[in-house]
């Protein structure tokens, strides 16, 4: 990384210098030359505010690409002005435009003149408001309270201008500042001056020019994200970018300076990198870009700046060979022109969508790519789906109401692309959404890529709070480009990928489908991908019934990957590898990484583990035990009061333990449904009025996936009466086998021969002495580890010892039990110690029972192993194929 020099990074600390001059008339290709090369004249800016939708900002409909160049700062004019005389800066615009820049970056407040002078020229202004923000801002109080009214006097004198592009409320405040303050008051100040600078603009937008030195500023409340980024090499800053992507989350990302020194680098080096880092930044999903600088002529704190030259023209206002380079940049954003893409098929699956299947095809027809086909496949639909997929000319196929993965298959069967895309009816994509994954694609060899869903802005409360709470569509990344799992509302994949793996699973009729397929494909040594850009816009439900039959669907959905990876589902939830990215994920805890002594040049806000009582408050185990809890409240042999809470008033223990049971829930979810709010922050009564509604959803949630996965259990109940029973000691057996086997690929035999018993199986980690362990139940089941000896010409003999296991619940409950039993018949309690003892019996003799079967099916599992057969085996690791030589299958 290398970038201006440690005296000048922050551009907008003071006011700047530099002597004036007038251009020469002719410098820049003629009008001729700019439509020759492609370039289509930028249109005059007509009055109307730039808007952030998702990613990306729009000028009305139309979405709006920002390829700008920073201007500034300058020595002071005759008029006071920080900016040149209106003559030169006329022309500086009238030369911006012809070479394909659309926006101006200043890092002062400029005059109304100059705004109409942009106006003029069809460009769009990023208006810097200038702060003290290189020194300790936040020791006086006056100090804060000047820079407010600064600030507030500065977007009045500019509000509602319609050259304003955005605001930017600071730029690079340094990392020593920060770290000095800590990163939570910089936070609230920034968000102080973003409220007093909303106040006088309300319809503009509002940004902060941050770097990466103080990358973990969380500010949520800003609509689009700026970063100062200057990397030279396109991986390093493709890589960045997907990071930034990540950070920005829904909101569009702008690199609000890019840029490369040609007295160090030599111009002809500038030219060839600034058009690379701009053919980067774009296809890696930048809504745009600021090249740093539009001229050599820079002044710092009343002085000239001499020792760099960043500009594209130099200070006499003659071209440099960058400035070429960045309007054929800019003439090919964000895809070049001429590129090959590969046919794609865009599959939808349906049934009774006709609500929003219109809004989806409406957005198919409008993609912005060369060969794709649409194909609807109606899962027995009673509405009006198939006359209104007919409308948009797509092929209509029907699965007759088999479930979703059957219609996903049916899909890929069909299908003609090389690639498949599979989107739900209540997602609408964006223009450019498989070009976007398409890129992905091109560029790597994964088998798979998706994409971010964004609730629309025009959903409603009701739907704005669910998308703020757990459980939603979401995307799961182990690094920032590359995902362990990706929605099925927004997910495409090689045809041939898919059919090496035999399509999607049938069982999985409504949900599910997506993460299964995700593993499995991993499971070959495949990768999938992720493009921050290439986004659908996703309904969320908008009532809170049509949310709980979501997430009760999402349980029983839940409960089938649980019984088919229950290496995944080792505690009763999902273990994800990487990183879940969805606005109400939970609770999270940060750390900063500063370097030492504060001298990291990146400083990245690491994610650590939620702390085990904020995580598991909001999972339906808690719910499990609150049964036990209300029995123990109701129980009265528990007399022992605690201290008077008032006057004569004594509260049993368990009641209060009960009355606390039920509050830790409800004070996590509020402080969850507060945290998931953060991008209301700018809006408190906003904030404030979805707050209720998304608490009680916080806590449904849970409930809900829980009384889904209890829709499976009775027929499990039942499967479990037929198994074997064996009284629960250590075995130890013997199996002699004639012909040879590796000792992996027998323990995958014995493996899928308990789990077609309906069994859960659980793998020995690396540190383990065990092999196999047959999960009966939640309370107990048995573990086997195993020996081989070889005896020669193939012959083995296999050892294996056979336990039972209970959980440590099982342990638990038991003795918490057994104890207040014991302490009811210490009060001669015989209802309670009854009931109590009752309950510690049954948890007993299940615990006993699945402990038994678990060792049953074990050892005689074991004992039958060689009717499997030898050579009937599943390989541990399958190494990933060329993709290439898959495509070309």
């Amino acid at each position: 990384m290398t970038g201006k020099p440690a005296e000048i990074r922050s551009l907008g600390a003071a006011r700047s210098n530099t002597s004036e001059g007038v251009p020469p008339a002719v410098l820049h290709p003629s009008e001729e030359i700019v439509t020759a090369v492609g370039l289509s004249p930028v249109r005059v800016v007509t009055p109307g505010r730039p808007e952030a939708r998702g990613k990306f900002l729009y000028a009305g409909d139309e979405k709006l690409y920002v390829r700008g160049v920073t201007y500034g700062t300058f020595a002071p004019g005759p008029d006071g002005s920080d900016y040149p005389r209106p003559a030169v800066v006329a022309s500086d615009f009238s030369h911006m435009r012809e070479n394909g820049i659309n926006a101006v970056r200043t890092y002062t407040c400029p005059p109304r003149w100059l705004l109409d002078l942009a106006a003029e020229h069809g460009l769009r202004v990023m208006v810097g408001l200038a702060w003290e923000q290189h020194v300790a801002f936040l020791e006086e109080r006056a100090r804060r309270s000047a820079i407010e009214r600064r600030v507030q006097a500065d977007v009045e004198a500019s509000a509602g201008h319609p050259a304003i592009l955005c605001y930017s409320i600071g730029n690079e405040i340094p990392a020593s500042i920060v770290r000095w303050y800590g990163r939570r008051p910089v936070e609230r100040f920034l968000e102080r001056l973003y409220r007093a600078a909303r106040a006088e603009d309300p319809e503009a937008l509002f940004t902060y020019a941050n770097f990466p030195s103080t990358e973990y500023l969380h500010l949520p409340f800003l609509d689009l994200v700026c970063f100062n980024v200057y990397l030279e090499q396109e991986e390093r800053l493709e890589s960045y970018v997907g990071r930034l992507q990540n950070l920005a989350g829904d909101r569009p990302l702008v690199l609000a300076e890019l840029g490369l020194d040609s007295r160090r680098n030599g111009e002809a080096a500038q030219a060839t990198m600034l058009g690379r880092m701009l053919r980067t930044a774009f296809p890696a999903g930048c809504a745009g870009t600021f090249v740093f600088a539009w001229t050599d002529e820079w002044h710092r704190g009343g002085s000239e700046v001499g020792d760099w030259d960043f500009g594209l023209v130099d200070r006499g206002r003659q071209p440099k060979p960058a400035l070429s380079a960045v309007r054929d940049a800019f003439a090919k954003t964000p895809f070049a022109p001429d590129a090959h893409w590969p046919r794609m098929t865009v599959c939808v699956c349906t049934r009774n969508g006709a609500r929003t299947l219109r809004d989806c095809m409406e957005g198919i027809a409008e993609l912005d790519y060369p060969a794709y086909e649409t194909i609807v496949v109606d899962d027995g639909s009673t509405d009006e789906t198939v006359a209104i997929a007919q409308q948009y000319g797509a092929q209509i196929l029907h699965s007759h109401g088999r479930g979703l993965s059957v219609a996903r298959n049916l899909g890929l069967e069909t299908a003609t692309g090389q690639i498949i895309a599979y989107l739900d009816d209540d997602a609408r994509p964006d223009p450019q959404w498989l070009r976007y994954l398409a890129t992905t694609f091109k560029t790597t060899t994964h088998v798979g890529v998706g994409g971010p869903n964004i609730a629309p802005t025009d959903s409603g409360i009701v739907a704005e709070c669910v998308d703020r709470t757990p459980g939603g569509p979401m995307q799961v990344l182990l690094t920032d480009r590359e995902a362990e799992h990706i929605p099925g509302c927004n997910m495409a994949f090689r045809k041939a990928a898919l059919e090496a793996i035999g399509g999607f699973d049938s069982q999985f009729r409504v949900a599910g489908d997506d993460v299964d397929i995700c593993w499995r494909l991993q499971d070959r040594g495949w990768t999938i991908g992720f493009n921050s850009t290439a986004v659908v816009w996703h309904r969320r439900r908008d009532s809170v019934r049509a949310h709980w039959r979501q997430q009760r669907g999402y349980g029983r959905a839940e409960g089938l990957l649980a019984r088919k990876w229950p290496q995944k589902y080792s505690r009763g939830e999902a273990r994800w590898a990487g990183r879940v990215y969805h606005p109400g994920a939970g609770a999270r805890r940060w750390r900063v990484y500063y370097g030492l002594w504060g001298s990291g040049a990146f400083q990245p806000l690491e994610e650590r583990p939620p702390a085990t009582p904020d995580s598991f408050l909001l999972l339906p185990h808690w719910y499990y035990l609150l049964g036990p809890v209300a029995a123990l409240a109701a129980n009265d042999s528990l007399r022992h009061p605690l201290l008077p809470l008032l006057p004569g008033l004594h509260v049993p223990v368990a009641v209060l333990l009960l009355v606390l049971w039920l509050a830790a829930p409800v004070v996590q979810a509020g402080r969850s449904a507060w945290r998931a709010l953060a991008p209301f922050g700018g809006r408190a009564r906003a904030r404030w009025h979805r707050w209720p509604l998304t608490t009680v959803l916080h806590l449904l949630q849970p409930v809900a996936r829980l009384t889904g996965r209890s829709n499976a259990r009775p027929s499990q109940w039942r499967r479990n009466r037929a198994r074997p029973l064996a009284l629960p000691r250590p075995r130890t057996l013997t199996v002699w086998c004639e012909e040879w086997s590796s000792a992996t690929q027998r323990l995958h035999r014995l493996e899928a021969a308990v789990q077609a018993r309906s069994v859960t199986v659980l793998r020995g980690g690396d540190f383990e002495r065990w092999d196999l362990h047959l999960k009966v139940g939640w309370l107990g089941g048995a573990r086997l580890r195993m020996a081989v000896e070889e005896h020669g010409d193939g012959r083995q003999l296999l050892r294996f010892r056979v336990w039972p296991r209970w959980s440590a619940a099982t342990v638990l409950a038991s003795l918490a039990l057994l104890a207040l039993c014991g302490a009811a018949v210490a009060d001669r309690a015989a209802g309670p110690a009854l009931v109590t003892g009752l309950a510690a019996a049954l948890v007993v003799g299940r615990g006993l029972v699945q402990a038994s079967s678990g060792l049953g099916i074990g050892v005689g599992t074991a004992e039958r192993l060689e009717e499997h057969g030898p050579h009937d085996r599943l390989p541990a690791v399958v190494p990933a194929p060329d993709v290439a030589a898959l495509e070309e299958a």
